[in-house]
Formats: structure tokens, C-alpha cells, sequence
């Protein structure tokens, strides 16, 4: 029988942990270019803002999809010994199986569809992390065109306005004015994809650490739940050799039966045999006896 520490499912802290530092190193580097990044920001406050609350949105969801582990740890932990525990949501299924799932419920047939609902659930969770940092990607890529878009159109726009025949200087002030909404919608197109880049990177290192969390627990229930079902086997087989077994002892005991009875009859034969002959050797030497003389 497995022992049931070897199977007992870890916990998720470490992937925690490693999103925790990461979100500080993030964090500090942004706090020492934070000038930078105001002057970056200021550049284009709406669009930026929709980026960084994106971003907001996705850190707390791939922080969210580790937490949301800790659950379905407990539970599964917590299934054999009989401990309280909360219901699980991820494990559901499993959870409405006579026992909780617990041994004699669970089957091969029954294994491969709680890992299968399991695996669905998990990678259903994942795809909307996946699609916001693509998303970080196609805003800061937004950004990019709107800004080069405004940039190709300021270029225009002073072009057409520089008349010739004036004064050199009076053209150069012109040129150098009218250059400013070209450059500001260059600005903007490049911060957008400063921060699209620099969200989506953190977005995905996340995410990274999200799944192989998620990875990991189902590979430990897998490992877990098989050993049960093997367990299962082997008791079911050893009770099935043990059921023959007993069928076999019941005919044997049947035949020894039955060659006792036959020995029985054989002896009662025998003693019957022995009675008549020991009554006609007394009927023969009486009938001498009585003869005269």
C-alpha cells in the first residue's frame, strides 16, 4: 500500500513568492526611473492609463489563479483523513462522487474524466491572462500608429505652412514651431510601446508562474488519484484470488467429504460382510454340536 505522505499534494507558496519578488524588483526599478516615467506617462495620460489598469487587472488575476489553489490542495489533502475542509470549485466534479472520491469511488474510466474536466477548467482560467498580454502588446502597438499617424500629419501640416521669401530667421522659428506637434506625436508613440512592452513582459513572467503552478498540482493529483486507483486494483485482485481460493477450498472439502462417506460405507460393508460370516461359521459349528453320536 503507497504511502500517503509521498502523495500528499505541495503547496503553491513558492510560485508566490516568486511573483512577489519579481513585482518588487519591478517595482524598485520603477521608483528609480519614476521621472522618466511621469514625463513618459504625461505623454499620453489616457491611453496609458488604460494600459497600466490592464496591467493592473492581470496581476491580480495570475496572482489570483495560484491563491485559488490552496483550496483545492486543502481539499484533496484533507479527503482521506477526514479533516474539514471547504468544498472545492476547480475539483467539483470529484467532490460529487460517492465519498468525496475517496478509495473504492474512483476508476480508471472515472480518473481520466476528473482529469480531463481539471485540465479544461485550468486552461480555461489561463486563457484570459494570455489574452490581456497580448492585448498589453496591441495597445502599446496602438499607441505606436496613433503617434506616427499624428507625426506623418504634423510633418504635413508645417510643410505646408513654410512660406519662401522670408527672412531666414523668421523661417527657422516657423520650422522650429511647427515641428513641436510632430515631435509630441512621436513621444506618444513611443511611450505607448514602452509601457505595452514593459506590462506584457510582466504579464508574462507571471503567467509563467501561474501555469507552472498549475502544472504542478495537476501532476501531483494525477500521481496521487492513480495511486488510489492502483490500490483499488490490486485490493479487488487479491480479493478476487482470495474469493477462487475459497471456491477451491469448498471443492476440496466437498471431495474429502465425499471419499470420507465412501470409506465410511466401505467399512460398514465390511463389518456387515464380517457379521454374516461370523453368524454362518456359528450356525455351521452349532449344527455339528447337535449331531448324535
Amino acid at each position: 500500500m503507497p504511502n500517503r505522505d509521498v502523495y500528499r499534494l505541495s503547496s503553491p507558496t513558492i510560485f508566490l513568492v516568486r511573483m512577489a519578488v519579481f513585482l518588487i524588483l519591478v517595482g524598485f526599478v520603477a521608483l528609480i526611473l519614476y521621472k522618466q516615467i511621469l514625463v513618459a506617462f504625461m505623454a499620453n495620460p489616457g491611453l496609458n492609463s488604460l494600459i497600466l489598469a490592464v496591467e493592473a487587472f492581470g496581476i491580480i488575476l495570475t496572482v489570483t489563479q495560484v491563491t485559488r489553489l490552496f483550496r483545492e490542495i486543502a481539499w484533496v489533502n484533507a479527503r482521506d483523513s477526514g479533516e474539514p475542509a471547504k468544498p472545492p470549485v476547480l475539483l467539483a466534479p470529484m467532490a460529487r462522487l460517492p465519498g468525496g472520491g475517496a478509495k473504492g469511488a474512483l476508476t480508471p474510466q472515472i480518473l481520466r474524466l476528473v482529469l480531463d474536466s481539471l485540465g479544461t477548467r485550468l486552461d480555461e482560467s489561463r486563457e484570459t491572462a494570455r489574452y490581456l498580454t497580448g492585448l498589453m502588446v496591441f495597445l502599446g502597438l496602438l499607441g505606436t500608429f496613433w503617434g506616427l499617424l499624428e507625426t506623418v500629419g504634423s510633418i504635413g501640416a508645417v510643410i505646408a505652412s513654410l512660406q519662401g521669401g522670408g527672412d531666414t530667421a523668421s523661417l527657422f522659428n516657423d520650422l522650429k514651431t511647427g515641428l513641436t506637434r510632430p515631435l509630441a506625436g512621436m513621444s506618444l508613440a513611443f511611450t505607448a510601446s514602452l509601457f505595452g512592452l514593459a506590462g506584457s513582459l510582466v504579464l508574462g513572467f507571471l503567467d509563467l508562474q501561474a501555469g507552472q503552478a498549475q502544472n504542478r498540482f495537476y501532476t501531483e493529483l494525477e500521481d496521487r488519484l492513480s495511486a488510489d486507483v492502483e490500490t483499488e486494483k490490486t485490493t479487488a485482485d487479491v480479493n478476487e484470488s482470495l474469493d477462487h481460493l475459497a471456491v477451491g477450498v469448498q471443492a476440496l472439502v466437498r471431495n474429502m467429504r465425499q471419499e470420507q462417506q465412501m470409506i465410511r460405507d466401505w467399512v460398514e460393508a465390511q463389518a456387515g460382510q464380517q457379521a454374516r460370516l461370523q453368524t454362518a461359521l456359528e450356525n455351521l459349528f452349532a449344527g455339528e454340536n447337535s449331531e448324535p453320536r
